[in-house]
């Protein structure tokens, strides 16, 4: 399936959402790095972790497939 034929109104408001929730653990995330909080940091890297796994899923489930490729 592509990804043309999985986007309607309720994929866009879904992965909308899932963006605003990974944005907003990303901006949890630098704010405890620029303050220095190590405990805070850790948790926040969980959450957006965790935001990021979740918008992969979806998009996984509604059969889009992509090449994620990441290098340190």
């Amino acid at each position: 399936m592509t990804l043309a034929e999985v986007i309607d109104d309720h994929f866009l408001t879904k992965y909308r959402s899932l963006l605003d929730a990974e944005d907003v653990a990303f901006d949890e995330l630098e704010h405890a790095y620029e303050e220095g909080d190590r405990a805070h940091f850790e948790a926040d890297l969980a959450a957006w972790q965790d935001a990021i796994e979740k918008k992969i899923a979806y998009l996984q489930r509604l059969g889009v497939s992509f090449r994620l490729t990441i290098s340190a």
